[in-house]
């Protein structure tokens, strides 16, 4: 299994609306570094969900329930889509600024490339992030 993070804004696509949806497919990427982590998903991973913009901090858990397929928003171009679903919120959501004060996280791409809206995360990062939030999957 792999872990991963997926950045939206909670006003375009929040976790809540993930969760009144039930599942969704993880459209509209169109950074190639981005779709080619989508393309590295495999059934099963399991996903930070992070509000960017507003809120800055991880506040659910998803995951991969269909693997790479084409974007259907696409309209030229190689993208690629994978469907989540949403496993459950963290108990308290999780700051970009906590996140940035643990050196454990120094690392982290959230940190150091944070233009990205789909990025790998370790698998002690993503379970020290759960337990930041005081949350167990």
């Amino acid at each position: 299994m792999q872990y991963w993070l997926v950045k939206s804004e909670p006003d375009d696509y929040s976790f809540d609306q993930l969760r009144q949806d039930g599942r969704t497919a993880w459209d509209g990427i169109r950074n190639y570094q981005a779709r080619n982590y989508l393309r590295d998903m495999a059934l099963g991973d399991l996903v930070l969900y992070y509000h960017s913009r507003t809120g800055l901090e991880i506040v659910g858990v998803a995951r991969v329930v269909r693997v790479a397929y084409p974007d259907p928003t696409a309209t030229k171009g190689d993208w690629s889509v994978v469907d989540l679903v949403p496993v459950k919120p963290l108990t308290t959501s999780v700051s970009l600024k906590t996140i940035k004060s643990i050196p454990a996280l120094a690392e982290i791409q959230l940190v150091k490339n944070s233009r990205l809206s789909v990025m790998p995360i370790p698998k002690e990062a993503f379970h020290l992030i759960l337990q930041l939030g005081n949350t167990q999957t």
